[in-house]
């Protein structure tokens, strides 16, 4: 068993039998917090999404090998 889901095993083992209020709130508040962190955007970075997300939708997408041609193409220009 690798290391990360041997940590996971022991702290679902250690919530599930835990009985103090205290300690499971803690736990709760690190959860809440670092998922908030996790997705928290810029309004820009919302921006660009969207843009990105419209682009999909109106057909305006490039296969990975022709990006990577052209990318080829302007780095011999370089």
């Amino acid at each position: 068993m690798n290391m990360t889901a041997q940590i996971k095993k022991n702290l679902i083992l250690r919530i599930k039998d835990s009985k103090d209020l205290n300690f499971l709130n803690a736990l709760q508040t690190i959860f809440d917090s670092s998922e908030q962190a996790l997705y928290q955007l810029s309004s820009e970075q919302q921006s660009d999404i969207e843009a990105g997300r419209s682009e999909i939708k109106k057909g305006q997408i490039f296969k990975n090998e022709e990006v990577i041609s052209e990318m080829k193409q302007w780095l011999q220009k370089k």
